[in-house]
């Protein structure tokens, strides 16, 4: 069976979690291999409707384990919180395991992160200001915390008195801040690791045996492509990968082990926070889509800005990503609109470019080249068959097909696990 990694293929939001959900059914493992708690999978399927941040989307399956692989950074109060509303909700988390390797977020790092963004001003960068970015800047800097350090009550106060010595003075010399107590986040972090000592593992060990059993595993992301700090919008963009490369880093196997790449997509765009957005809407119509498809973020709340279907960023994230098979979410959100508009260029400084520039300067000033499609103006959502589609439908997916030059293989046509249509088979 195969391994196969689901990855945002825009700026996050695109429907990866109902995916993966669906998928699951399928699968004995899915890991969960970047982001924090920033992220947000929506889920909705026979147990009723979820709001993930952390655990992974397969937790609904009690044959399937779940991980939540080193690549992520954990916020102990909310994945427990989160452990408890499912479990107060009926569903089982036994199978849940959390690596060892996967950095904690502290309080120092909430505290820094929205200092921070405060002290930006005008150029905020948009965080959601779960400290993800300070944890994982401690991470580069070899100041992490990790989940296996809650295992040795010992060296976690000797690793704590250490790293607190050291934010202490930021706190109290930059942003004026009252020194956090020691004494309170060691207590603190002594009870969250009791809670999670169970579910804490050497997960790599676990995937390399569910591989060696030939199940089929799944890598599940966070955020979106355009989102990587290497290759999205920088400095606008989040703080670990969510490329499929960053798949065996955050899961820990090699590259060789990933057989399909499924890059999601909306049917058209929307986008979470600062940046540039080349296709965004500022009018009646991103206005309709935004209500007619609820676009408001899982974990803020946050209108997101919504657009026509950018060709230029789908064809370069699906370069980046090596994608072999895409899935479109939200087609139904078009069905009401009597013409339909793809990006399939850009104009930069009088000039027509096919790139997707890495200079957000650049890609500000770009004025999206537009190919008008027409609408098919009658609803899909209980559509299960890609032949029933309206042929304009088809004609549109088609044309993504072209442009992003990656085979589409599932359309979903509403939050529902069941509301999906397969137009060629995935694996």
């Amino acid at each position: 069976m195969p391994v196969v990694a689901i990855v945002g293929a825009q700026w996050g939001d695109e429907g990866k979690g109902r995916v993966v959900d669906m998928l699951a059914q399928q699968a004995r493992m899915v890991v969960r291999f970047s982001g924090g708690d920033n992220a947000g999978h929506s889920v909705v399927n026979p147990h009723g409707e979820f709001k993930l941040h952390l655990i992974p989307s397969g937790i609904f399956d009690p044959g399937v384990v779940c991980i939540i692989g080193n690549g992520v950074a954990i916020n102990p109060k909310v994945l427990i919180g989160e452990i408890d509303r499912l479990n107060e909700r009926g569903v089982d988390t036994g199978q849940l395991f959390i690596s060892d390797r996967a950095h904690l977020i502290m309080p120092y790092h909430l505290l820094l992160d929205g200092m921070e963004e405060e002290a930006r001003g005008g150029k905020a960068l948009g965080t959601t200001l779960k400290g993800v970015g300070p944890a994982f800047t401690d991470k580069a800097a070899r100041l992490g915390v990790r989940a296996g350090d809650l295992l040795d009550k010992k060296a976690l106060k000797e690793r704590l008195g250490t790293v607190l010595e050291y934010k202490n003075v930021i706190l109290a010399k930059v942003y004026g801040v009252k020194p956090l107590s020691l004494d309170e986040v060691y207590t603190q972090y002594c009870r969250y690791g009791e809670r999670l000592a169970p579910h804490i593992r050497e997960t790599t060990i676990m995937v390399d045996e569910a591989l060696g059993r030939r199940e089929m595993v799944i890598l599940e992301g966070a955020q979106g492509a355009l989102l990587d700090p290497d290759f999205g919008t920088y400095p606008y963009t989040t703080s670990s990968s969510p490329l499929a490369g960053g798949a065996c880093l955050g899961a820990g196997l090699g590259p060789t082990k990933i057989d399909r790449v499924l890059g999601v997509y909306k049917a058209y765009c929307s986008r979470v926070g600062s940046g540039p957005m080349t296709t965004e809407l500022k009018d009646e119509t991103g206005d309709l889509i935004r209500e007619r498809a609820h676009e408001y973020g899982t974990t803020t709340g946050r209108p997101r800005r919504c657009g026509w279907f950018d060709a230029v960023a789908a064809r370069f994230s699906s370069r980046i990503n090596g994608l072999t098979g895409a899935a479109v979410t939200r087609l139904d959100i078009l069905d009401i609109l009597p013409g339909l508009k793809i990006c399939v260029g850009y104009e930069l400084d009088g000039k027509t470019i096919d790139y997707f520039p890495a200079s957000i300067t650049e890609l500000a000033r770009c004025k999206p080249v537009y190919e008008e499609l027409p609408g098919w103006q009658a609803p899909t959502t209980e559509i299960r068959s890609y032949e029933q589609l309206p042929l304009e439908a088809r004609r549109y997916v088609t044309r993504l097909e072209e442009l992003i030059s990656c085979p589409v293989n599932l359309i979903c046509v509403g939050p529902e696990r069941a509301q999906a249509i397969e137009k060629a088979p995935i694996f």
